[in-house]
């Protein structure tokens, strides 16, 4: 089979899934802003061909390249797990004739209050939401469902240019930095109490053939604005309980009314006072090597079940469901140069059975900023076989470890 890739040598985990379509047999065609002669030797190693182009979103220079690629051999997918990729990729899949997620998928899980008002046709609960292009309009989206709300980019991932509103004066503020003054469009949203986690998927012609349920301790908006918190992220192996049916009912429901087929897909959801509560997803795996952590508990490998999803229809491996897993992002107490650790020898000695790996940024290096995320500065990866005691041990390394740095 053959798959041509996108941005194989993008950051994170991306050649990841180069390794495991070469590892299932398939050939492998990248296609990539890198230079040809800067691609890793590893990751050139997995692939039979390579295409440069000058952006992976522009889609004229993304079609071109496709086509360039077909008329050399037939091209049986093209995929992409990159979420600002995932709909100029579905655009010129359509227009190349290939199968994979549609554009109207891809439109449905990048644009929020599309995707919102598909999914309350649905019977899927969600926030109240619109789409918002002038003070007017927001206003008048305020006076329906009163404060507080949520204003963020129509389709951006995770909190980037999230905003929480409380009041009159929040709103005038908000309507200039998000450029609504302009005629800026954003997504506005009720803005929903409670818990936050995420569903995870890989399904096969719209089947989920192996699923995850993982919690933000705290939510990701607190999470990503307040510098003393040490934010954590875990992965339950409780998918059994029953108090999670309707989590799952609620993420196949959402799969199958987007139109999602075969395709990783990452679902955030609330649970508080108002109930169970959709919030948004994407038809691509979760951010910030989350994948990872999933293989690492469940005795697998989920890039080598993706590949085979994509490659042959069929799972490899069942998840074992042995650990739960997670990690926690350890903020600097300033912005600067980092200084050093206090803690870091009590945490190894108490904990270091469990440790996975971790990333210390040395003496000597700049701070990221806060809202750059989990994977911002210094984060410890762990695995467990309680879910209640890898929380446990989070809770302790968060008062426990400290990044301290100087103002340069």
């Amino acid at each position: 089979m053959h798959v041509i890739f996108v941005e194989p040598c993008f950051p994170g985990n991306q050649s990841e899934f180069v390794r495991a379509l070469s590892e299932v047999g398939a050939y492998v065609t990248g296609i990539g802003e890198v230079p040809p002669e800067a691609v890793p030797s590893r990751i050139r190693g997995w692939m039979g061909d390579y295409v440069q182009v000058s952006s992976v979103v522009n889609e004229g220079a993304m079609l071109e390249a496709v086509k360039s690629v077909q008329a050399k051999g037939w091209v049986d997918r093209l995929e992409a797990t990159v979420e600002a990729h995932i709909l100029p990729v579905a655009k010129v899949r359509e227009a190349c004739g290939i199968p994979g997620t549609s554009v109207e998928t891809a439109f449905l899980c990048r644009d929020k209050p599309a995707m919102k008002e598909a999914l309350r046709k649905a019977d899927v609960s969600t926030a109240l939401s619109a789409g918002v292009s002038s003070p007017a309009e927001v206003r008048e989206f305020v006076a329906q469902v009163g404060y507080p709300i949520i204003l963020k980019p129509r389709s951006g991932a995770g909190a980037a240019g999230t905003q929480k509103v409380d009041n009159d004066e929040e709103l005038e503020a908000a309507i200039l930095e998000q450029g609504l003054d302009k005629g800026h469009s954003v997504a506005a949203e009720e803005f929903v109490e409670g818990h936050e986690a995420f569903y995870d998927t890989l399904c096969i012609d719209g089947q989920p053939v192996h699923e995850f349920i993982s919690h933000y301790y705290p939510g990701v908006l607190d999470s990503m604005r307040t510098r003393w918190i040490s934010p954590y992220l875990v992965t339950t192996n409780r998918m059994d309980a029953s108090a999670y049916d309707e989590v799952k009912t609620m993420g196949r429901r959402v799969i199958e009314a987007l139109g999602i087929g075969t395709s990783a897909s990452h679902m955030e959801w609330f649970y508080g006072p108002k109930g169970l509560k959709f919030s948004e997803i994407g038809c691509r795996p979760p951010g910030v090597q989350v994948w990872d952590l999933y293989s690492l508990a469940n005795d697998f490998d989920l890039y080598i079940e993706w590949a085979s999803a994509i490659t042959r229809q069929k799972p490899v491996k069942q998840a074992s469901r042995r650990f739960s897993a997670g990690m926690i992002n350890i903020r600097p107490d300033r912005d600067g140069i980092v200084v050093g650790y206090e803690g870091w020898e009590q945490v190894e000695r108490a904990y270091g059975e469990w440790i996975i790996d971790y990333h210390l940024p040395p003496p000597g290096a700049r701070t990221m900023p806060v809202e750059a995320g989990y994977m911002a500065n210094a984060w410890i990866r762990m695995r467990h076989p309680d879910y209640d005691e890898m929380r446990s041990i989070f809770d302790d390394i968060g008062k426990t470890l400290k990044m301290r740095a100087r103002a340069d």
